[in-house]
This record gives C-alpha cells, sequence and structure tokens, in this order.
C-alpha cells in the first residue's frame, strides 16, 4: 500500500486542512495532493471531500472508515522500522530443574541478561522428566536438569557435579567438624531424593521408606521447615550455601561422603540454525562462571 499517501491522508485528517498538513510534513501542498490522490487511485475511492473557497477539509464516508486502517497501517511502518534498525536479535530459550534455576543458575541468567547486543531470553522452570519432552517438542533451546535420561535427539552432557554436604540451624557448638552418618537420628531427618545414586547411598545407612519422617519434593521447603537444632537434611553445597547466607544455617562435612550429584545440560540434537549464536554465547558464559566456581 502507498504509505506515503497513508502519511498525507493521516495529516490532512489531523489538521483538516491542505495547507497546514504540507507544514506538518514539511511539504508543499502540491505534493501532499499529489500523494492524496495517487492513494485514492490505489484505493478505488474517494477519501476527502473536495470544495472551492472551503478551508476545513471534510472526509467521505469511504474516508472515514479508512482512517482507523491508515492508522494501523502507520503503526505496522514503525514497527517495521524499529524491527530493521535493530537488525536480527539474538533469543533462547532456557529451561531448568527447580533447584538449578533457584540455587545453581541465576548467575548465568544474569550474564544472559547483561550480554550485548541485548538478546531476547525466556527461562522456563519444570521437573527434569517434563524438560527432556518440553526440549524434543522444541519449545526450549537448551535445558539443565538433574537425571539422565536416554531419548532420541537429545544430547546429555554432563556440566556440574554438586558436593552434597549436611546443612543443620546455627548454633553456639562447634558445627566445623565432620559428622557420621550414624550419628545422626534419622528421626529428625528432613529428606529429599536428589538423585538415584544419592537414594542408594542413603538406603546404606537408613530404612528411607519407613524412617524418614518429613519428606520434601522441594528445596524451598528445606528452609521452611529446618526450624529445630536437632533436625538435619543432607543437601547439595549450592543449596547450603544459599541458606547459610541468611545467618540461620550452618554446614557440616559428611565423613562417609555421598556421591555429588551431577547435573546436565541437555540440547537437541539438531538445534535451530537461528539459535546456534546463542547457544555459543551460553557455553561461554558457563564456562566462565564454572571456572570462577
Amino acid at each position: 500500500m502507498n504509505y506515503l499517501g497513508i502519511e498525507a491522508f493521516l495529516a490532512i485528517v489531523q489538521t483538516h486542512n491542505l495547507k497546514r498538513a504540507a507544514e506538518l510534513l514539511h511539504l508543499t501542498q502540491a505534493t501532499v495532493s499529489y500523494r492524496l490522490k495517487t492513494l485514492e487511485k490505489d484505493m478505488g475511492a474517494i477519501l476527502v471531500e473536495r470544495s472551492k473557497g472551503v478551508q476545513r477539509i471534510t472526509l467521505t464516508p469511504f474516508g472515514e472508515n479508512f482512517v482507523n486502517i491508515a492508522e494501523r497501517w502507520q503503526v505496522l511502518k514503525r514497527e517495521t522500522e524499529i524491527l530493521q534498525a535493530s537488525g536480527s536479535q539474538l533469543r533462547l530459550s532456557v529451561g531448568g530443574s527447580n533447584s538449578l534455576n533457584t540455587y545453581v543458575l541465576p548467575p548465568l541468567y544474569r550474564a544472559l541478561c547483561q550480554h550485548m547486543p541485548k538478546m531476547r531470553l525466556q527461562f522456563v522452570t519444570q521437573h527434569s522428566v517434563e524438560l527432556y519432552d518440553t526440549l524434543e517438542r522444541r519449545e526450549v533451546d537448551v535445558a539443565f536438569v538433574k537425571m539422565e535420561r536416554t531419548v532420541p535427539n537429545i544430547v546429555v552432557t554432563p556440566f556440574f557435579v554438586d558436593e552434597m554436604v549436611l546443612l543443620r540451624r546455627a548454633t553456639a557448638g562447634n558445627l566445623e567438624a565432620g559428622v557420621h552418618p550414624d550419628e545422626l537420628n534419622c528421626d529428625h531427618e528432613i529428606y529429599m531424593n536428589w538423585s538415584p545414586s544419592y537414594q542408594i547411598w542413603h538406603d546404606r545407612w537408613w530404612d528411607t521408606f519407613n524412617s524418614s519422617r518429613i519428606r520434601v519434593d522441594t528445596a524451598g521447603l528445606i528452609f521452611s521447615l529446618l526450624q529445630d537444632p536437632k533436625q538435619w537434611s543432607v543437601v547439595p553445597k549450592s543449596v547450603a550455601a544459599a541458606f547459610v547466607k541468611s545467618g540461620q544455617f550452618a554446614i557440616q562435612q559428611l565423613l562417609d561422603q555421598p556421591p555429588g550429584r551431577v547435573c546436565y545440560k541437555i540440547t537437541h540434537k539438531y538445534p535451530k540454525s537461528t539459535i546456534s549464536k546463542s547457544l555459543s554465547i551460553l557455553d561461554n558464559y558457563l564456562d566462565l562462571i564454572l571456572s570462577d566456581a
């Protein structure tokens, strides 16, 4: 559609006068009149009433109906120009399990948010099992999970091993010394199944099904429920470090060390070409953050 004609038409609508419309557009009256006539020819209809000696211009019924369309066309033109000026914008959709998104990945996410040129970012939180399906459907471009699965077209890469530690309420006592699992009363445990390997270690010392009185499925609940100095929970160090910052909790080492929680990055075997650069940027930041950890 003739955008110059639409611009002239909207200037006439705004000023109701051909001379003032020309001044608004910094054009001659003849140019504005020509652009209007060209638009009317393209539309196959008269938009503006023309009467000799009448300075105030009025619209035909067709012109009145066309105003709204012309205004929307002008908005679309401006948005297109903004998009063209910004160039090809980077974008990335990242998925993560709740504990990874909360305690491990925020430094990575902050780095991506501050990257220049700016990226269009989406962060999704789901269970690890769900994230495999979400990635396979290409609803996210990359995801970070707590478990390894064999899924067609999904590449699974370990990216981080989180040491497991004992978390307790901070007291005046010495919490620096290591603790053996034999010393822990399982009746005071707040239990969360962090991984299959952790479950096997846990079952060596306690009957998980019968002895763990309080069981949770999100790390945040441990923070809320760990109130008594007798209570304890075995958690990844990244989670424990976030709790310790509050000043209410302390970390102890376990003398029989549980296996670390292995965290995985998963990507599609055939990633979209439009996000290859964004994935490379993510990998660079991830390497830098892990090397500083």
